[in-house]
């Protein structure tokens, strides 16, 4: 037992000592389920954290958010009022909750404050969704939020199994982006170590019409993280003018055939 516990942290520091680059910043909206059924808890819990998933950590402090939301068939709900600050790592993330009234495809959203990354010399903004089913309603699984820069699935995204080839579409102000690149990241429940750097962030690129796909290998939540510069660049916290990286993630689940 000890053996295999020291393993596991040697594992855990092996991920950490990788290069911060490769690690891959990712904005987490994690919900407590990506599908509620009668059985399930009425609340659904949200887990909002700005950090590197595969590597579990190190988290980055998170501000107040911009915009949190959720779209819904019964239209736009704002829930900033609903967040809770808490730390991780030291840093600040936020939780929420949401009770749901009625069936429907529910689109939770957040728009978080611009981040300062000195090692990359520029601003961070990841513009975030994750879609929950709720009561088996299927439907409106595709609606948008209407982000500078989103990704729009072309595969419903839940009820996914292992193995399954998830497929978006990059858009900016719009309209699709040729080859865009799109950074993967499986957020680590630290059962895996990642032999390299390389395995840390995949890294794939949409093709002429913005579009993309990526077969997901493993159990559990996957982030999808298109990146853009933005036409502008932003003050940062010394007032420099720097560029704009400008995310459009959107989280997935895909679950063992069993």
């Amino acid at each position: 037992m000890k053996t295999r516990w020291f393993s596991r942290l040697l594992g855990v520091f092996a991920t950490l000592l990788l290069p911060v680059a490769a690690q891959g910043h990712f904005q987490q909206l994690i919900p407590s389920d990506d599908i509620v059924g009668q059985s399930s808890p009425r609340e659904l819990r949200l887990e909002l954290q700005f950090t590197h998933p595969m590597a579990g950590g190190p988290a980055m402090a998170m501000a107040s958010p911009i915009r949190f939301g959720v779209l819904s068939q019964a239209g736009r709900e704002d829930l900033l009022d609903r967040l809770e600050p808490f730390n991780v790592d030291g840093q600040q993330a936020f939780r929420a909750g949401y009770r749901f009234k009625r069936p429907g495809n529910y689109l939770f959203y957040i728009e978080p404050a611009p981040y300062w990354e000195p090692a990359e010399s520029k601003m961070i903004i990841h513009y975030t969704k994750v879609v929950v089913d709720a009561y088996d309603f299927l439907d409106g699984w595709d609606a948008e939020v209407g982000f500078p820069v989103e990704i729009d699935p072309l595969v419903r995204p839940y009820g996914l199994w292992v193995g399954n080839l998830f497929r978006g579409v990059v858009k900016q102000a719009g309209q699709p982006v040729p080859f865009a690149t799109v950074e993967v990241a499986w957020r680590n429940d630290g059962s895996i170590t990642a032999p390299a750097a390389a395995f840390v962030t995949q890294v794939i690129k949409a093709d002429a019409n913005g579009q993309f796909s990526y077969a997901m290998p493993r159990a559990g939540w996957w982030g999808f993280a298109a990146l853009v510069e933005a036409a502008q660049p932003m003050a940062n916290p010394d007032g420099e003018l720097v560029p704009v990286e400008q995310g459009g993630l959107i989280w997935v689940r895909t679950r063992e055939m069993k």
